[in-house]
């Protein structure tokens, strides 16, 4: 039986991305999104917030590191990763999503005018918006013989 690993989120970031450098000259950039999950309580609708930690390596991290910021829309596919270690005698441990994948989407990106963001968010969900190919005008041709091959 072969183990999975993967996860795709979608969601706002909490904060802008931090980039470092490793020692060895390895670019790391981290973040937080926050995914809202909606639950019934009684008769109302909640929304629930549900925050993770997002890491990107190397070219690419470098890369998006200067469009993430602070409620911008994106999304993530990437993998589960649990880091370990001991801190005052106590086990201590954080999971992580290292993407290999990061889509930005329309909206936040620290406009500070809600209108400029709600005008925004439009524009970018209506230019990403997937348009299927035209079908043939007339559905009624005779292109296709009437003996069906299997």
């Amino acid at each position: 039986m072969v183990d999975v690993n993967h996860v795709i989120l979608l969601g706002r970031l909490t904060r802008d991305a931090e980039l470092k450098y490793t020692a060895g000259g390895q670019a790391v950039c981290k973040f937080s999104i926050a995914v809202n999950r909606r639950k019934k309580n009684g008769d109302q609708w909640e929304d629930e917030a549900n925050f993770f930690d997002i890491v990107i390596w190397g070219k690419q991290g470098e890369t998006l590191n200067q469009y993430l910021k602070k409620g911008k829309m994106v999304a993530v596919d990437g993998e589960l990763r649990q880091d370990r270690w001991q801190q005052d005698g106590q086990n201590r441990s954080k999971v992580e999503v290292v993407a290999s994948f990061l889509q930005l989407l329309g909206g936040g990106g620290g406009q500070s005018n809600n209108q400029d963001r709600q005008g925004s968010q439009q524009q970018s969900y209506e230019s990403a918006q997937y348009s299927a190919p035209e079908s043939p005008q007339d559905s009624s041709s005779s292109d296709f013989a009437d003996d069906i091959p299997f």
